[in-house]
């Protein structure tokens, strides 16, 4: 899968709903449900990131959860990847960009949605064929102020924007025309999980769903 393909393929991802949820799970017993509630609210993309030891287990419980589509953030190395796609992934994410990940995406057939955070990375990004890409870290990197401005002259490489943006931040990005969606954690507050509380985690999923977006 090359470099276009993975962009197409995440595009097409990145547009099924204007809000990717950012999920960092402690307890392997949460993600089931977690992935059930997030879909019902209409947030159908879930990025699981590995950051902690379950996060594989997690992948391979909510790959099972009808309508989703779950894939694994924070890849940082070619072994993350072939783990991820092994536990069911059906994207990655990554917070920069090296050429050992993109190889091992091009290797398992992962699309990737690679990260950058400067006119450079982006250019270095779209010249291999990364139409699509992450932003990141999104509002200490400039934020939506940045992103507009970056539009001007790289208008062929559109952004999911992920760091510190919030439900009140959301919408300035997604008012941008480069922009296809934005990762977020706060549709899964760390409180509403420990209490087993996945409605208020469907209400806050409705929410985000309902954000309208430019492009």
């Amino acid at each position: 899968m090359t470099p276009a393909q993975q962009s197409l393929e995440a595009a097409e991802i990145c547009r099924l709903a204007p809000v990717v949820p950012v999920l960092v799970i402690d307890d392997p017993a949460h993600a089931a449900p977690l992935a059930q509630a997030l879909v019902a609210g209409g947030l159908p993309a879930l990025e699981v990131t590995l950051r902690t030891p379950c996060a594989l287990d997690a992948i391979r419980a909510m790959a099972d959860v009808p309508g989703g589509v779950v894939g694994a953030g924070t890849l940082l190395t070619p072994a993350d990847v072939k783990a991820a796609k092994a536990a069911g992934a059906k994207f990655g994410v990554s917070p920069g960009a090296t050429d050992r990940i993109i190889a091992a995406c091009e290797d398992e057939g992962l699309p990737l949605l690679p990260g950058a955070a400067t006119a450079t990375e982006i250019m270095l990004l779209l010249e291999k064929g990364f139409t699509v890409q992450k932003f990141f870290p999104a509002e200490q990197a400039g934020g939506a102020a940045y992103l507009k401005s970056i539009g001007s002259p790289i208008p062929q490489v559109s952004f999911c924007p992920t760091g510190g943006i919030s439900l009140k931040l959301a919408p300035d990005y997604l008012g941008l025309k480069n922009i296809l969606c934005v990762g977020g954690s706060w549709v899964a507050p760390k409180d509403a999980m420990a209490k087993g509380d996945w409605a208020a985690i469907t209400r806050l999923a409705r929410e985000a769903a309902a954000l309208p977006r430019s492009s």
